[in-house]
């Protein structure tokens, strides 16, 4: 798929719980084509002391309004000089980046969409893609406290909802893994996006029960493009791959974790 380097303008930058904030970004000309899985590298103007652009999953892309959205963290200076943005102001990405998800999944597949904290954020362009093709989706999402639970409004547009928190303020107890839901219900397919822990024991539950799972990894990449070699991951067929350009899905059965 082709890549475009582009200024885009800032059309909303919404305050989110605990840090998060959402951008909208639109341009004069149509948007180009862009997939569930895949990322943009964004550029920090005016700070000093950054000095590499920013990965930001594509959180879902409104082509009747011409908009991209990115749901960025604050972490670190780069992505607190972001959360200044305003209505208005010109953001350059890099866009889009890396592979998709399976999207071939059958109409008539069981499919549940596993998400934790920011891993949250591919998952919603992943959930409409999928049920504009008539597909059946279920969002299992966990985080600490329900401050930690983002857009869950967007989520039940595309499907069933299903939460979990460390101190029970929302959802059950406990982890997306514990989850009654999965005890309960046999699953054909599972993407899943979010602390590597959380990841690992998503992989681990969907080989004991024979099910076919893709994780979407967040390691830093800072160039976007397999050129710094900073976003390795060991595999099992391909030995050390750049995830910026081999990921950042991968099924999970290739993964050395």
């Amino acid at each position: 798929m082709k890549k475009f380097m582009l200024d885009l303008t800032v059309k909303e930058n919404i305050p989110l719980e605990n840090r998060y904030f959402l951008l909208k970004l639109t341009s004069n000309d149509r948007l180009p084509e862009m997939l569930p899985g895949q990322f943009a590298e964004v550029r920090v103007d005016d700070a000093p002391t950054v000095f590499l652009r920013r990965p930001v999953s594509i959180h879902y892309v409104d082509y009747v309004n011409n908009e991209l959205w990115l749901l960025i963290q604050i972490v670190g200076g780069g992505t607190r000089k972001l959360s200044g943005l305003r209505a208005g102001n010109t953001l350059n990405l890099l866009f889009p980046l890396g592979n998709t998800f399976k999207l071939d999944t059958g109409k008539n597949s069981r499919i549940m969409l596993i998400g934790g904290g920011a891993g949250i954020a591919p998952l919603l362009f992943l959930g409409a893609y999928l049920k504009e093709r008539g597909c059946q989706c279920n969002f299992l999402l966990g985080a600490r406290t329900k401050k930690d639970l983002l857009q869950l409004h967007e989520f039940e547009k595309y499907g069933e909802v299903y939460t979990t928190t460390e101190d029970a303020s929302h959802g059950e107890k406990g982890y997306v893994t514990q989850h009654s839901i999965l005890n309960g219900t046999h699953f054909d397919i599972i993407y899943t996006c979010g602390p590597t822990p959380m990841m690992k024991a998503v992989a681990q539950y969907a080989e004991a029960g024979d099910i076919y799972c893709e994780a979407s990894l967040e390691n830093t990449m800072a160039c976007g493009i397999g050129a710094c070699l900073c976003c390795v991951t060991d595999t099992k067929d391909e030995g050390h791959v750049c995830v910026c350009t081999g990921g950042p899905v991968f099924n999970t059965k290739r993964l050395k974790w």
